[in-house]
């Protein structure tokens, strides 16, 4: 059985502004959105039963670190089976003809080996927020500690890069940057789709400024550009493609 369509894979940790990225790409006329399914947030993950979804998994604040939800390409639902009953599944939220599919979870996160081994030409858009920002955010959710909640966002976004050294493809950029210059992303993340422009990213502000007492923490992750107290330093965005073309294509856009 073969497909024309191909999947684009939304996640990062919760409150990190997928829902914000995957409305974006999904204004595109070539990428078919889930709409007004009975779920959390229209995610996928609650629409399908290939990769099972229980109320121990996705857990705000502890999903991203717990080893058994970790899914790479040798775990045993990377199947022809898993794929079939996937894509039937799911395939029913979708718009017949986009040549795009996009499924926004933040449990993705955790399965991107997994979901690269069942669609292989299947892409990934990864939305990263400053830890303490989203502790700060997430904690509304979750009865851990503040500075538990920064530290797992620390250790999350550290497995992200390991696990980004197997991906073909993937596009990681900060939901501070997204939020701040919408439209350039727009055009970056259509051109990393390969697709004609057609994106129409809606009105967006930085919810950051709703958590001003974050500069009483130290969290820092160097490697996205996080700094202690909440600062934002210059960051260039990760862009990983097989073609080159594509690859200079979205890095120009996002150089200006």
């Amino acid at each position: 059985m073969t497909h024309a369509h191909r999947y684009v894979f939304v996640t990062g940790l919760h409150r990190t502004g997928t829902s914000l990225l995957a409305r974006m790409i999904a204004s595109h006329p070539a990428v078919s959105g889930i709409n007004h399914a009975p779920v959390p947030e229209n995610e996928g993950c609650y629409l399908q039963g290939a990769i099972p979804h229980t109320a121990r998994d996705g857990v705000p604040g502890e999903f991203a670190t717990d080893p058994l939800q970790r899914m790479d390409e040798t775990h045993p639902l990377n199947s022809w089976a898993t794929k079939q009953r996937y894509d039937t599944e799911l395939g029913r939220w979708f718009d017949p003809g986009g040549l795009w599919r996009i499924e926004k979870s933040p449990v993705n996160l955790t399965k991107m080996r997994l979901l690269q081994g069942l669609f292989p030409l299947s892409q990934f858009v990864v939305i990263v927020r400053h830890p303490s920002f989203m502790a700060a955010a997430v904690g509304k959710w979750s009865d851990k500690s503040y500075t538990d909640l920064t530290s797992y966002g620390n250790s999350a976004y550290r497995m992200l890069l390991d696990d980004l050294t197997y991906l073909h493809s993937a596009f990681v950029l900060r939901y501070e940057d997204l939020v701040a210059q919408p439209s350039l992303y727009a055009k970056a993340i259509t051109s990393f789709l390969d697709l004609e422009p057609g994106m129409r990213p809606e009105p967006m502000r930085n919810g950051n400024a709703d958590y001003p007492d974050v500069g009483l923490n130290c969290a820092s992750l160097h490697e996205f550009g996080y700094s202690a107290y909440g600062a934002i330093e210059p960051w260039v965005p990760i862009v990983q493609h097989p073609l080159r073309k594509v690859r200079e294509s979205v890095r120009t856009i996002l150089a200006g």
